[in-house]
């Protein structure tokens, strides 16, 4: 007797398409995980495995990265080559095709359908076809592929019980064709025979009713315009800096009283001097002042959210290319940049859609420039306590939020003029043509929206009880031991020994020991600094997170400060991140001299603010 489909283990299903099908969606919605969904080309850069249940059995499904064909050029496209031609052989491929762009995504099914696998093919977005009065001739199509279709909306899980009828028959071990001992290879047509098969498929298919990317093309007129899209993106970008100052006030304060309420209420339930001191100057002081920050920087991730789900980032990114085209970049270095503000580490994995391995290595080089969210917490403490919180155009921008702007541009520009630096010298190569797909605009889902929000959040917690959390108990210890009698107990603490050890390096900047000691911390997440002097100041003075701008103020002059937040904008301090460099470059060479190239920037940038403004007579 034949096995069912529960007796059979080991089950594979792959999801391939070209970029921004909506393959990601529907993973998620079968699997239940919460992987990036965007509007724009490049969100899937590696392959994403996840498992649901089908009649009883556990399937494991694979999201693979967008390609336009089975012989590509770029990094993330090759994964989903190797995957499809490579061994074992999955069970079933899904091939997802948006509904919107039919002519464009055939070329792939046509390459899928000659590996001999079973396929079934997607077509994505009914609901937008059924809004825009455009119907598929399923059967027609289906005789022309010699291959089922379906049409499904992963957003709104129109058609899933047909996909997974199907996937239970091909599941089956009594269904399940006998897979040639030879690797199967790919379709003989040339790029014109497939392009040319798919134009007669959709000419004989499609009925055409109103246009979806009609309405993208009125906008794209200002959008894309050579002159009103950069002023567009720099009116929407400070938008984003003066709600991170306006919007987050209120819920900040309200987490900085909480955590003043929670030191308190804790305190006076520990009479040991020593758990008390680790408990309200560690843990709760330290964790505290970073935690504070959390509505600024879901304010950042809510912004780069809509924008990526609406459809804008991929026109920026085409905006941009004038630009970068320049500069030894292209417009697809743009999505790394702008995936960077978020964190550096997926920044640095979406350049894998970059075709030329020369623009590519340079995008990950520069990427770590762009202002990470890890970033934000540091900006926020210094702008706050020395930069008056005052109208530049009144109801429209402040200070505050035009010095955070001044701090992302410093960024950007050291990645750009490093950038144009490598061009001009070391990596100089022909630049290569610059392609992207511009979806149609779509409304942003407010549910996808409220998740990665959400999943945001629980990251950022789990980092502030992870990484902060255990360098902050460590810090604790070295400045609250040995135990000292004398004037100033925490700078003759072993903590304080290290700051005075490297004061003199950082004192050119106008840093003193403390800051010293914070740098030290920041090297495992740039966060730290924050807790770390939130520790250092809690227990130096007995006094609680809440009060750390007024211990800023007496310890850092106005041009200190600027000094400091220079040093930030421009310094590598994140592990995590060389780490990742060095997978994605295959070699330690690159994030050596990327660790001290940007350190050595940062050093030499902050020296000249503090020395030069002295000069100037500023404090």
């Amino acid at each position: 007797m034949p096995l069912t489909l529960t007796e059979k283990k080991d089950r594979t299903i792959v999801l391939a398409g070209n970029p921004n099908g909506g393959k990601t969606t529907l993973f998620n919605a079968l699997t239940g995980l919460r992987q990036k969904v965007g509007n724009y080309p490049g969100i899937t850069v590696e392959k994403k495995t996840g498992t649901f249940v089908l009649n009883g059995a556990d399937i494991t499904l694979i999201d693979l990265p967008g390609t336009y064909s089975l012989s590509p050029r770029s990094e993330d496209a090759r994964v989903a080559a190797q995957v499809l031609k490579g061994e074992p052989f999955p069970d079933a491929v899904l091939c997802v095709v948006d509904g919107n762009t039919l002519e464009r995504s055939l070329p792939l099914v046509l390459q899928i359908r000659a590996l001999n696998l079973p396929t079934l093919v997607l077509i994505n977005m009914a609901d937008e076809l059924k809004k825009m009065g455009t119907t598929i001739d399923l059967k027609e199509m289906e005789r022309r592929l010699s291959l089922p279709v379906f049409t499904i909306s992963a957003k709104t899980r129109q058609g899933f019980p047909d996909v997974k009828r199907w996937l239970s028959e091909k599941l089956k071990e009594d269904s399940c064709p006998s897979f040639p001992v030879s690797r199967p290879h790919i379709s003989p047509l040339t790029t014109e025979d497939l392009r040319r098969e798919s134009k007669a498929i959709v000419q004989a298919v499609v009925r055409n009713g109103r246009s979806l990317h009609a309405f993208s093309a009125k906008v794209d007129k200002v959008v894309m315009h050579k002159v009103a899209g950069p002023l567009l993106f720099a009116g929407v970008v400070l938008v984003v800096f003066q709600a991170v100052f306006s919007w987050a006030g209120p819920l900040m304060d309200l987490i900085d009283e909480t955590i003043r309420l929670l030191g308190l209420g804790v305190g006076g339930l520990i009479t040991n001097d020593f758990l008390h001191s680790l408990v309200v100057d560690g843990v709760i002081a330290g964790v505290g002042g970073v935690v504070v920050f959390l509505p600024q920087i879901l304010i950042v991730f809510f912004f780069i959210s809509v924008m990526e789900n609406s459809g804008y980032l991929a026109r920026a990114a085409i905006v941009m290319d004038r630009f970068f085209s320049k500069i030894g970049l292209q417009g697809k270095s743009f999505l790394p940049f702008i995936s960077s503000y978020a964190c550096a580490i997926p920044g640095i994995m979406a350049a894998r859609t970059i075709e030329s391995r020369r623009e590519r290595l340079a995008t990950i080089f520069v990427a770590p420039f762009m202002t990470c969210s890890a970033r934000l917490p540091v900006y926020a403490l210094l702008i706050a306590a020395f930069v008056p919180a005052v109208p530049v155009v009144k109801g429209v921008i402040g200070l505050q939020a035009l010095a955070l702007l001044a701090l992302y541009v410093l960024g950007f520009l050291a990645a750009i003029l490093t950038a144009w630096g490598f061009n001009s010298t070391v990596m100089k190569s022909d630049k290569t043509p610059f392609h992207m797909e511009v979806p149609p605009y779509r409304w942003p889902p407010l549910r996808g929206t409220l998740l990665l929000l959400w999943d945001r959040s629980k990251v950022f917690i789990r980092q502030a009880g992870g990484v902060i959390l255990l360098v902050n108990v460590a810090l604790w210890f070295l400045a609250s031991y040995p135990k000292s009698a004398g004037p100033e107990p925490v700078k003759e603490s072993y903590a304080g020994q290290l700051g005075v050890m490297i004061e003199p390096l950082i004192k050119p900047l106008g840093f003193n020991w403390k800051i010293g000691v914070g740098l030290i911390g920041s090297q495992a997440a740039r966060e730290v600094i924050v807790s770390s002097l939130s520790t250092i100041y809690s227990i130096e003075s007995d006094q609680n997170s809440v009060a750390l701008q007024d211990a800023l103020r007496q310890d850092l002059t106005p041009l200190s400060a600027l000094s400091l937040l220079v040093f930030f904008a421009l310094a590598m301090q994140c592990m995590a991140t060389t780490a990742v460099v060095r997978r994605e470059t295959g070699g330690w060479k690159i994030p050596v001299v990327q660790f001290f190239y940007m350190n050595g920037l940062a050093y030499t940038a902050a020296l000249v603010v503090f020395q030069g403004g002295r000069w100037l007579g500023f404090q």
